[in-house]
């Protein structure tokens, strides 16, 4: 009998590539989504709203294991909570994507929870997991490339980039990522396992301008330094983890792929 697996933010950047892998493992997938969808290549589609509780009770019943990559820059701990409390008396084990320093980045100030709310609300996330009772396993992974990717595009509508100073990034792939939640998934309850990193650490300078190259496009670059404990923290390093460069693809082989024909 194949194990009933329920994936929430499913349709997602990371969530679209774990669930054909869990596909290809022989399990049962069902995905939670916000709107309706027909069944697709063996996947089960579910609707719920982790943001309300609405039908979250209905998606955990009888599933042995949640993958829960939804998240949100803001109200990741409430999501969590409501889905570990209808989960609860099922206690499937419980596996969930953070990011790697979100116990190391302060939100000392309103200025920190607007500019690096993210890190914030993945660790309040965690703490939720971890506290739930049920079988838990968490894996904390460095930037994806696609953020990356959305942020320099955005930069690069400028006529000037702003480029924040002393900012470091180790991004990683996100098929090594939902590669990595697979596994996890599909052993034992683990509690906080090993970061995974990108292959390499990038000044944000270094990142920008691999773009602008790689769509042909010329911006001048302004360095500009950022207020806040946490971008002093992003400023030392607290993001990375060199360590655990385990991530195999390059952001170098991403940009060939993703802006290939682009101008």
């Amino acid at each position: 009998m194949s194990s009933q697996i329920l994936v929430t933010g499913g349709t997602g950047t990371l969530g679209r590539l774990v669930v054909p892998l869990l596909r290809q493992a022989g399990g049962d997938v069902r995905v939670l989504s916000r709107r309706a969808h027909e069944p697709a290549d063996g996947v089960t589609y579910v609707t719920g709203d982790l943001s309300t509780g609405e039908g979250i009770a209905e998606a955990v019943a009888g599933v042995q294991t949640v993958v829960h990559c939804a998240g949100s820059a803001k109200g990741d701990d409430a999501k969590a909570r409501r889905l570990v409390e209808a989960a609860a008396s099922q206690r499937p084990h419980l596996v969930f994507i953070s990011v790697v320093g979100c116990d190391r980045i302060p939100m000392a100030s309103r200025l920190d929870r607007t500019l690096f709310g993210y890190y914030g609300a993945k660790l309040a996330a965690e703490e939720v997991v971890s506290g739930s009772g049920l079988p838990w396993t968490t894996l904390r992974a460095t930037q994806f490339h696609d953020l990356l990717l959305m942020a320099a595009r955005q930069l690069a509508r400028l006529p000037v980039v702003p480029v924040p100073s002393g900012f470091r990034f180790q991004p990683v792939d996100t098929g090594d990522v939902a590669a990595r939640l697979v596994e996890l998934a599909l052993g034992e309850p683990a509690g906080l396992v090993p970061d995974l990193a990108g292959p390499r650490v990038y000044d944000l300078r270094e990142l920008v301008a691999g773009y602008l190259q790689a769509t042909h496009r010329r911006r001048p670059m302004v360095p500009v330094r950022l207020p806040g404990q946490a971008a002093r923290a992003l400023a030392g390093g607290a993001n990375l983890a060199p360590d655990r460069a385990v991530g195999r693809r390059t952001w170098e082989e991403f940009l060939a792929e993703r802006t290939a024909g682009r101008g």
